[in-house]
């Protein structure tokens, strides 16, 4: 995220970013180093609202500086992207406070900009309370109903990214002083129950015509919206065992959706916290698990979840929380074990956050459980989530451990100029995907033939 700290607290520390986080400089660094050390991409979580508590944000928030402040990723994109060669970024963007259009033109022209690096990590939404207020939402959708509108949501923007141009619509042809063949473009029609648009859309088809598509939700409306829907998956790995039931849950609703099971990757996040040696790996985990108190994580489980912990019996089992807000994290503890109480869940949110793997140790010990997990799990890949924050996290891993990765012929950034030829081998949206199924009208499931623009 693009906040002071890193999902963590970790502002004050002088490994983290709280000097540094509001400064382009600071990002356009980063994106150098993980370019040239062959990362696929750069990931920002991002949400527009905060964590409350009683429908008021707690001190902590704003004291602590617990996700909040934070700026809009989105428009730092295009600087980053000028500033590397082959790093791709992927950046979350909220179906529910959002019109298509607009999520549609913007992911069109980053696409444009980056030549085809580019990826939208679809959510419903984060901290939706608050989101909702501040954009001045009056229509309270539940958990599935925020789903059924993200369907209209993404149905729209693909409709405008794959239907309203032709492939070769766009001639520039200075000879005739024809710049589009209107014959060749196409007015998208939407009427449905919580999106409506028409009219043709402003951006000629872009190096991947649709950004590549990411989702995290783990419900099962989360999960059956990824297998219709995502290009890849982001899940929290906790356990191999655990990663390899969600790969696996993935794959076949994916099949179910009349996809192939190569045609959804799925990503593991992992902190990894390494040092020269065991000792100073673990000193420097203990460290780093300090920083965060009991009371702040409530607070951030809060914003995730819409659950205050700290006003439940420390001994009530987790699975019988409910609520409209983040299953996804609710679903994370209890599945992995259905009696787990609150009391350890607090304590393990305080230092595990909402991270995956956790791997500590030398170079080596690091480097065999990233291969181990991997092979384990049937993970299409890991995504590195730093400890403190800052570059330091990135740099250790990248002198200590990649090299070891890449030497064992573990590590390396697939050929392909956009991102979706390193996601999948392809330019273009799998021909199972349902897009290619869409018509610039919301009237019928299948691509049917409507009248061109009339030249005049």
């Amino acid at each position: 995220m693009m906040n002071p700290n890193n999902g963590m607290p970790t502002w004050t520390d002088p490994r983290g970013r709280g000097d540094d986080w509001d400064d382009l400089g600071y990002w356009l660094g980063l994106a150098r180093t993980l370019d040239e050390a062959g990362f696929d991409f750069l990931f920002f979580a991002d949400t527009y609202g905060y964590a409350t508590l009683g429908g008021q944000m707690p001190r902590e928030v704003a004291a602590h500086g617990i996700q909040f402040p934070a700026l809009d990723p989105m428009l730092a994109i295009a600087a980053l992207a000028h500033a590397t060669s082959e790093l791709a970024f992927v950046v979350t963007s909220p179906t529910t406070v959002e019109k298509p259009y607009g999520t549609a033109r913007r992911f069109a022209t980053l696409d444009r900009l980056t030549g085809g690096r580019i990826g939208w990590n679809v959510v419903t939404g984060s901290s939706q309370a608050t989101t909702d207020e501040l954009f001045g939402v009056t229509q309270k959708l539940t958990h599935d109903e925020r789903y059924d509108a993200a369907d209209e949501f993404l149905d729209t923007c693909l409709r405008f990214w794959e239907h309203s141009w032709d492939e070769d619509a766009e001639l520039r042809d200075r000879a005739t002083g024809t710049y589009a063949d209107p014959s060749m473009l196409h007015r998208v029609e939407v009427d449905g129950t919580y999106q409506r648009a028409a009219g043709i859309f402003a951006v000629p088809p872009t190096p991947q015509r649709t950004p590549v598509l990411f989702q995290a939700g783990t419900s099962d409306r989360g999960r059956a919206y990824a297998a219709r829907n995502a290009e890849a998956v982001f899940i929290q790995g906790q356990s191999i065992a655990t990663a390899a039931a969600h790969v696996a849950d993935i794959r076949e609703q994916a099949v179910r959706q009349g996809r192939r099971p190569e045609d959804v990757k799925v990503i593991s996040g992992m902190t990894v916290t390494v040092a020269p040696t065991e000792a100073e790996a673990r000193e420097l985990r203990a460290q780093y698990e300090a920083v965060l108190g009991l009371d702040d994580a409530a607070v951030m489980f809060a914003g995730i979840t819409g659950i205050d912990l700290t006003g439940i019996d420390p001994d009530t089992r987790v699975a019988d929380l409910h609520t409209d807000l983040g299953q996804t994290l609710i679903n994370r503890y209890a599945r992995t074990d259905p009696d787990i109480r609150v009391r350890a869940v607090l304590d393990q949110f305080r230092t595990k956050a909402i991270r995956g793997f956790q791997i500590t140790g030398s170079p080596e010990q690091v480097a065999d459980e990233i291969i181990a997990t991997v092979d384990g799990s049937g993970l299409d890949g890991l995504m590195l989530e730093p400890t403190f924050g800052g570059p330091a996290s990135y740099e250790a891993f990248i002198e200590l451990v990649l090299p070891i990765l890449v030497e064992r012929g573990r590590a390396g950034r697939p050929p392909g100029v956009t991102l979706r030829e390193r996601v999948s081998g392809s330019p273009r949206l799998a021909p199972t995907h349902r897009a290619h199924r869409l018509s610039v009208t919301d009237a019928s499931p299948e691509v049917s033939v409507t009248e061109p623009l009339s030249a005049t």
